[in-house]
């Protein structure tokens, strides 16, 4: 009983002190909240669906739509994370800063988060910027059971 108990402790470190390494790693300058975006006009909207499960760790996916130029361009989303415990669905939309070009959008964005879920009650920002520098900040609706403090990577790729 102890040694199996010593086990999952050490999983969940590992799996922590992974998560951590990969953040550290994504993260690098990024810049996140209202002064990153400051006297700048959004150059797009993105409108995402999401699930998300946490347990110390934290895991999602989903996907999304990207209004650009005139245009809607369906991607995936996906992520994993350090902080939280519960279950959610995340419904998010905002604005897209800092994207010129398509090609620019795709990729890995370190994350900031807040919020909290309890049934349909809910609130919360989301910041994400990638190695481009393109920032999203998304107004997020969750519903589920679920407490976030933490940062994630999320990786975003486009449909084909």
């Amino acid at each position: 009983m102890i040694t199996r108990i010593v086990k999952s402790m050490a999983v969940r470190i590992a799996l922590g002190s992974a998560c951590v390494m990969l953040l550290a790693g994504c993260a690098g300058n990024i810049e996140l909240g209202p002064n990153a975006v400051k006297g700048k006009t959004p150059d797009g909207t993105v409108d995402m669906q999401e699930v998300q499960a946490a347990y110390i760790g934290s895991g999602s996916g989903g996907s999304g739509v990207l209004s650009f130029r005139g245009r809607e361009y369906e991607f995936n989303v996906g992520g994993v994370g350090v902080g939280g415990i519960g279950l959610s669905t995340i419904e998010a939309t905002g604005e897209v800063y800092n994207l010129s070009d398509l090609r620019q959008f795709p990729g890995t964005y370190g994350q900031a988060r807040y919020g909290f879920a309890i049934g349909t009650a809910s609130g919360g920002d989301l910041w994400l910027q990638n190695e481009a520098g393109v920032i999203l900040h998304l107004k997020a609706k969750r519903t589920g059971l679920m407490l976030s403090l933490g940062g994630d990577a999320v990786v975003i790729s486009m449909r084909q």
